[in-house]
């Protein structure tokens, strides 16, 4: 019996991460740990209410987004070089760009009110002008140095649109703005860069960042990984059955896929090629189990969050909703790992090898009673701004009376420090993203977008899901998730929600399509990291990825065409189309893999075995298929034609197994 230690696999990851990224020793690591203490604080003294509790000055939102900005995009520049070339020492002018971050918009937190009482938004004194300009090429810059280049150059391109918008033909033409009016609605406006993302940031993001990061560095991760191969390292697959255990929870802590890969693969994928998987299947379980993570409640990345801003709806709702749909991703992975593995005989890891269930759950009992604890606040009190904090603080403390991972100096030091990256690295992305919502807004071209795409479509919900669809793949590819979302959070939203589609179904429709880029090539990014540890060739661990998530292509169409998926619906429709659900990825797993559970191996004759897959899978498609207008049927009409198609699949099955009689001799 032996425990295992997740702290390779943690320094692997953070190694990955800083790989782009300047070591901060000195004055600069101080003013990182500053940074990340006074937002922190500042967040909980405007989030629990203590000014108007103690009477004392509450600020303006404006003014905290600010403070928050002037103290988190100097940290960019300090932690991300210029160019590759500059990632030794600091140079003066990363130092000046820093002061210059840290400088104007404290000056602007200062000027709040006279900002809001004079409309500085559409006409602003002179040195405010040059300095909204100068404010607007230094989020530019650290959103470069943070997201990378591909999504500057979209964000630097919509970002000016405003001001060329009359010399753009087509549809996308319109009215040019001045340069400068263009500069005070994206600084002083309350629709750009102090919009939706830093609204969600600022008032729901900086306590989820810092409870993850306590769960990852208070052992959290090794917690969650023991206790997936004590209840699952020694059944057929374990090791893969491992991986989606504990990548599912990793990646609901960390919100990162490369990040959950590099953690948990460096396990997971050497186990499971011990136990006979394919280097590239084994690395396309971990992709597509870190993947998923992401989209796990309770904390689900960032982009959650910015769509419980942009839609006006409780968080708490969007983690009930998002419950359904990832359990289904899950089990439709789980299945597939089964069907394989039992296809091709594959045991599971020695049980003398495993962690004890009951050591396991000495040892972290206090994880799951965070989670809870986590989970009433946020579905019964109705608390989501505030409980990540209480469980913050309540997990440090009965930490400080474990013997395990207890903390001292340094462990607190790394903590603050690695919170302050993480806001800062944040903090850019979202503030260059809000660039894309001011620039649509204030040219006004959001509703003649719409309009076109309706047009485009002819009314034809499908085509316009589908239109959706290949735009969220797309944008994937080159922007974050969050960015992507949001771009069509006010250009596509609208369209399919005026034609009658459950508001909160088409926007987690875009957060869903906007991750699939992580397993599907060419990008595959999280099939690519995996690849890496799995030592196989980065497009085959990219197709077994796509194989394997192939549930999660089918799982948005589903709940955006009836919204009982995400549990929005009669708790009788719930239950029905739940089920079918469930029904229909079990039999589209058995085709994929070609293991039948009662039959066997679909690998027989083969001139049964693939008629019989195909059948299977086109059988679990219809019958997950939930009936509905859009479609055009009903459920008992959907269950027929995939019942007719499952009888014909297992009929053909049965007789591939089948082998001829001996002839008499």
């Amino acid at each position: 019996m032996t425990m295992i230690d997740t702290s390779e696999g943690e320094k692997a990851a953070t190694a990955a991460e800083l790989s782009s990224q300047r070591q901060l020793t000195g004055f600069a690591r101080l003013l990182t740990a500053g940074a990340a203490v006074l937002s922190v604080a500042l967040a909980v003294y405007l989030i629990f209410g203590v000014g108007p509790l103690l009477q004392w000055f509450v600020p303006l939102e404006t003014q905290y987004f600010y403070v928050l900005l002037g103290l988190l995009l100097p940290i960019v520049f300090l932690m991300y070089p210029m160019h590759a070339g500059a990632r030794g020492r600091t140079p003066w002018y990363d130092w000046t760009l820093a002061l210059a971050a840290l400088a104007i918009p404290l000056y602007f937190a200062v000027r709040g009110e006279a900002m809001l009482n004079e409309g500085w938004e559409y006409d602003s004194p002179f040195h405010a002008k040059v300095l909204s300009f100068a404010m607007w090429a230094i989020v530019l810059e650290a959103l470069r140095r943070a997201g990378g280049t591909a999504i500057f150059g979209i964000c630097l391109v919509v970002s000016i649109y405003p001001i060329f918008a009359g010399h753009v033909p087509g549809v996308l033409g319109g009215q040019s703005v001045a340069p400068e009016v263009t500069a005070g609605f994206h600084i002083f406006g309350t629709e750009s860069v102090l919009g939706i993302p830093m609204n969600a940031f600022a008032n729901l993001v900086i306590g989820f960042l810092v409870f993850g990061i306590a769960l990852q560095m208070t052992g959290g991760g090794a917690f969650f990984l023991n206790l997936a191969f004590a209840l699952l390292g020694g059944r057929r697959g374990g090791p893969a059955k491992v991986a989606i255990f504990s990548s599912g929870l990793m990646g609901s802590m960390s919100g990162s896929v490369i990040t959950n890969v590099l953690t948990t693969g460096v396990l997971t994928i050497p186990a499971m090629k011990r136990v006979g998987f394919r280097p590239a299947y084994a690395g396309g379980v971990e992709a597509c189990a870190s993947t998923g993570g992401v989209l796990m409640p309770p904390v689900m990345g960032a982009t959650a969050f910015v769509m419980a801003s942009f839609i006006e709806i409780p968080y708490s709702q969007i983690v009930v909703a998002a419950i359904f749909p990832s359990l289904l991703y899950y089990l439709g992975l789980y299945l597939q790992i089964d069907a394989y593995s039992a296809r091709e005989r594959m045991k599971g890891l020695p049980l003398a090898e495993l962690p004890r269930i009951g050591r396991v759950l000495l040892d972290g009992w206090f994880y799951i009673t965070i989670f809870v604890v986590l989970m009433v606040m946020l579905l019964y009190l109705q608390r989501e701004a505030q409980a990540p904090f209480y469980a913050t603080a309540a997990l440090l403390l009965i930490n400080q009376f474990s013997g395990a991972h207890r903390w001292g100096w340094k462990d607190v030091e790394a903590f603050v420090v690695a919170v302050g990256r993480l806001f800062a690295e944040l903090a850019a992305i979202l503030a260059g993203v809000g660039l894309i919502i001011g620039a649509l807004s204030l040219s006004g071209k959001i509703g003649s977008i719409t309009y076109t795409l309706v047009q485009v479509a002819g009314d034809n919900v499908l085509l316009l899901l589908l239109m959706g669809a290949v735009t969220s793949f797309i944008l994937g590819i080159g922007m974050t998730v969050t960015a992507a979302y949001l771009f069509l959070a006010v250009t596509l939203a609208p369209a399919l929600t005026g034609q009658g589609l459950d508001k909160l179904a088409v926007h987690l429709f875009l957060l869903y399509w906007g991750m699939i880029s992580f397993i599907t090539p060419p990008v595959a990014l999280g099939a690519y990291a995996a690849a890496s540890i799995a030592k196989s060739s980065p497009m085959q661990t990219g197709l077994e990825a796509m194989r394997l998530g192939s549930i999660i292509y089918f799982v948005p169409f589903f709940f955006v065409l009836n919204p009982a998926l995400i549990g929005r619906g009669e708790p009788l429709e719930i239950v029905i189309v739940l089920g079918t659900a469930i029904a229909g990825i079990a039999l589209l797993c058995a085709g994929l893999q070609g293991y039948l559970w009662g039959v066997g191996a679909l690998d027989g004759n083969g001139l049964f075995a693939w008629p019989a897959r195909v059948l299977l899978a086109l059988s679990g498609i219809v019958l997950a298929l939930p009936g509905s207008e859009y479609i055009g049927y009903s459920h008992w009409e959907l269950l027929e034609v995939a019942a007719a198609l499952g009888v014909a699949g297992v009929a053909l099955a049965w007789l591939g197994r089948r082998r001829p009689r001996p002839s008499p001799a």
